[in-house]
């Protein structure tokens, strides 16, 4: 049995699981809405929710996608009870975690979040070119026009409490001077590109693409500030291998089987950007007809 962790409207999810059912394989889909207890049965370990029921031992790989797998704690009335049981059920989930990522998988639960200045450093460790990079609390006349600011974190998504949308976080040039302030935020050196280069990464594989972004004013900066009414062309690229040996041991370093990266290139240099161990990537697939939806169902 294939476990796939995903979110509910997932459609990268979705793809794969037609590639599946035409496979006839069996898999098991987790969303984020589930609550899973810990059971055991026949002397073995189980999960069980609402919606899902399966033994451990049957899982032969995992693909985690989004989400992940959340548990349903007992409670007792007495608190010392509660708060050792607690303790208790805490050390079980961590084992059932640890169980289900040591199986043959793509991604793990455990790896979704980098810190992406540490991230930086690795890639320079492992001889990439990166951006020069700093954090300030100031913006000054010497920044503007020349830096691009960006979301220090992993998600750029702000989620609305009060709406039923959410906004997206882009990457954007230091424009104007602010007196005051503000909060130590990401600072990276504004680089004019020849093109970007989103790099999908599984198992030692490179599918490259190439994005010309910068030709149009709404997508020169941040080419996810997506232009409907003319797309940006995207087509096959084929890396330097050397370039494609770093990146294998960026991943290798970061525990990371798939994930995509982030590059620009400039002349002859490529310049490293991030990874994202998650990564959006059946438009490039599309586009350049790598058919990777069809290879990660292969690969699980």
């Amino acid at each position: 049995m294939i476990l796939i962790i995903s979110d509910t409207k997932e459609n990268t999810t979705n793809e794969v699981i037609k590639w599946l059912v035409l496979m006839d394989k069996d898999f098991i889909r987790v969303n984020e809405s589930e609550y899973f207890e810990i059971i055991m049965k026949d002397d073995k370990l189980a999960l069980q929710s609402d919606k899902n029921y399966f033994f451990l031992d049957d899982i032969v790989s995992v693909w985690y996608r989004r989400g992940g797998i959340k548990f349903k704690r007992l409670r007792y009335n007495n608190e010392a009870v509660d708060l050792h049981m607690n303790e208790v059920q805490h050390w079980l989930e961590d084992y059932v975690l640890n169980i289900i990522e040591s199986k043959p998988h793509i991604n793990k639960q455990s790896k979704v979040y980098f810190n992406k200045l540490l991230v930086l450093e690795k890639a320079k460790n492992v001889g990439l070119d990166i951006p020069k990079y700093f954090l300030s609390n100031k913006i000054n006349k010497l920044l503007i026009g020349k830096t691009i600011v960006k979301p220090l974190a992993g998600n750029p998504m702000l989620q609305s409490i009060t709406e039923d949308k959410d906004a997206m976080m882009y990457t954007n040039v230091v424009d104007k001077l602010i007196d005051n302030d503000v909060f130590i935020s990401f600072f990276q050196e504004k680089i004019d590109k020849d093109f970007e280069i989103r790099i999908f990464y599984l198992n030692g594989i490179c599918w490259s693409t190439a994005i010309f972004s910068q030709n149009d004013n709404q997508t020169k900066v941040d080419f996810r500030k997506y232009n409907d009414d003319k797309p940006n062309r995207n087509v096959p690229y084929l890396i330097p291998k050397e370039i494609e040996r770093k990146c294998q041991k960026l991943m290798k370093i970061l525990d990371l089987n798939s994930g995509s990266l982030d590059f620009i290139k400039t002349g002859n240099q490529y310049f490293f950007l991030e990874v994202n161990p998650i990564g959006q990537f059946l438009a490039h697939s599309d586009n350049c007809n790598y058919n990777l939806d069809k290879i990660i169902a292969s690969n699980l």
